[in-house]
């Protein structure tokens, strides 16, 4: 399928780029110190703002770490997110180098910190990164959602699923849309093909914003018989009032 081509056709043209990042000496993305080994030095990476007590279903932060009213309320066809940043800086600022400017050694340090900090904690039969369009994937040269979930996948021994789904719609990008049209902006924005009858998935991205292109995912997974559907991601916006 196409869609499973360009994935793999683009991340073997960035292969190459992504191993001599990792075996040159960065300067910190942070800080700019020189001669460390990864893309952010150990003392910028002990000052990131990683995500306190959060809902366990949507990740929005909370005082006791449980379920926030809205997930209560109406709750999202995925069934658990794990988040590791806030999004702001300097996580915002990374992950942006990594989308739009090809930083991919921040790509494989933000992998590296997933598998270390958020090893599923139940099965799980396959590793799904957020499917990007064809177009989209052409432009970019590569969805920074399979570069991160490509290492996990490998260090978790699950596989990796990149054929499965794919994004049908080039709807307008979500960080363009006010909160509120975002859920609308994704309807029939995923295809899936073939069942996954009783499957564990685990989605991987790289933000989460509203959770409506999570929401849309999940609801599509399950509409062809995943059990149950986590994702696990770099950061969390906030919300306005948060």
């Amino acid at each position: 399928m196409v869609p499973n081509l360009s994935n793999v056709l683009a991340s073997v043209r960035t292969l190459t780029s992504a191993l001599t990042g990792w075996l040159a000496p960065h300067a910190c993305f942070v800080c700019g110190a020189t001669g460390v080994v990864a893309p952010v030095c150990a003392a910028c990476d002990d000052e990131l703002p990683r995500l306190g007590d959060a809902c366990p279903v949507c990740a929005t932060p909370t005082l006791d770490a449980q379920a926030c009213g809205r997930c209560l309320r109406e709750p999202p066809a995925y069934d658990t997110t794990v988040a590791l940043f806030e999004y702001r800086l300097p996580v915002d600022r990374m992950v942006q180098a990594l989308k739009y400017r090809h930083r991919l050694a921040l790509a494989a340090y933000f992998s590296r910190l997933m598998a270390g900090a958020c090893r599923p904690d139940r099965p799980v039969d396959m590793i799904l990164p957020m499917p990007l369009h064809g177009a989209r994937l052409r432009e970019r040269g590569f969805n920074q959602a399979v570069e991160l979930a490509r290492p996990l996948a490998r260090a978790w021994g699950l596989p990796l699923e990149l054929a499965r789904v794919e994004r049908v719609s080039n709807v307008a990008p979500q960080a363009s849309l006010p909160w509120k049209a975002r859920r609308l902006n994704m309807r029939g924005a995923f295809g899936c093909h073939g069942s996954l009858e009783g499957k564990k998935v685990l989605v991987v991205d790289d933000v989460m914003t509203t959770g409506a292109t999570l929401d849309a995912l999940a609801s599509l997974l399950k509409r062809h018989g995943a059990a149950r559907v986590d994702n696990l991601v770099v950061a969390r916006t906030l919300p306005p009032d948060g």
